[in-house]
């Protein structure tokens, strides 16, 4: 009798630990997540300054025998980040690079993040030039935060769900798994993966903070979708004050009001349209991206208004939109 006890205890207890993991993200009580909403807030933030960049890019494990991994790439800039958005419960960070080019330094509209907390739904991508809402499961909202991350010309390009958890005394944003489009430097290789399906992590560090992805890179075989490759991302943002900081500024100075109408124009068809149904092409991203970035530039130097800019701007999303 007592070894049959030991047996089912032990057999208990290891199904305990193998049931564990499933209970990683339970739900998040109330009380613990007022106590972590200003902490959450501050570290969301604190992703805002002035950044050197550094982009590590590594294809590890090959799932299909018959690719074969990329080398690792490496590369970096300057990155300015914004808060333009900030109502308590929603924060949005711009991000704008400054390239310097001939000894001109530009300025590069980059990558917009969203964040809003204990949200109802999200835009994720869905398919091949589709971004669809998807309903956050309403047990797994109380103090969780999304995150909605943007293109160049503020066209969607993935977003997800997740908690903020501390973990071995690193505190950090862990998302849901989410799908996302081939980003720019794979497209333009025209690989035979098509997509990525991807865990997101924002930590904040002394010096900054880091954006780490785990990629798990798919294509099309037989009708189905397979794995190919699977790929890490390791983007350290490091707190630098020593380049055209101003030039950043400026664009933004200049051309908020512009970028401004453009959201609200995206956020509209989204909501009239069910989400967003938008052609994408691999040089430019969406294929008015370049125009909309046009537009902007011609208000920074002076040769359009604002106002003649937005309603071309707005009339390219209208047109090159579809319903869902």
């Amino acid at each position: 009798m007592n070894r049959l006890k030991t047996f089912l205890g032990a057999s208990l207890l290891a199904l305990a630990c193998t049931a564990a993991p499933a209970l990683a993200h339970p739900p998040i009580a109330a009380a613990q997540a007022d106590a972590t909403f200003e902490q959450d807030r501050a570290d969301i933030l604190a992703m805002a300054g002035n950044y050197k960049v550094r982009f590590d890019m590594q294809e590890s494990t090959r799932w299909d025998a018959g690719y074969t991994p990329i080398d690792k790439k490496t590369s970096g800039g300057f990155e300015s980040v914004r808060v333009i958005e900030d109502t308590g419960r929603r924060i949005v960070l711009q991000h704008l690079l400054v390239v310097n080019a001939e000894g001109k330094d530009m300025v590069i509209k980059h990558w917009r993040q969203d964040w809003e907390y204990e949200p109802t739904r999200v835009l994720v991508y869905a398919d091949t030039n589709t971004w669809k809402w998807e309903d956050v499961p309403e047990k797994m909202r109380t103090g969780r935060w999304s995150q909605t991350v943007y293109q160049v010309d503020d066209s969607p390009r993935y977003g997800g769900w997740g908690q903020f958890e501390t973990q071995g005394g690193v505190r950090r944003w862990r998302s849901n798994w989410t799908w996302r489009p081939l980003a720019r430097r794979d497209a333009v290789r025209h690989p035979v993966y098509d997509r990525y399906y991807a865990i997101n992590r924002h930590q904040i560090t002394p010096d900054g903070w880091i954006h780490w992805q785990d990629n798990t890179k798919l294509g099309r075989k037989d009708g189905k979708l397979v794995p190919i490759v699977q790929e890490y991302v390791l983007n350290t943002y490091t707190k630098f004050d020593g380049y055209n900081v101003k030039a950043a500024d400026d664009y933004w100075a200049a051309t908020r009001d512009y970028w401004a109408a453009v959201r609200a124009e995206w956020d509209r068809v989204a909501k009239e349209k069910g989400g967003i149904g938008l052609q994408e092409e691999a040089e430019t991203g969406t294929v008015i991206s370049a125009r909309l970035m046009e537009l902007a530039d011609n208000i920074r130097t002076g040769k359009t208004s604002t106002a003649k800019a937005t309603t071309a701007a707005l009339k390219l999303i209208a047109d090159n939109t579809r319903t869902l």
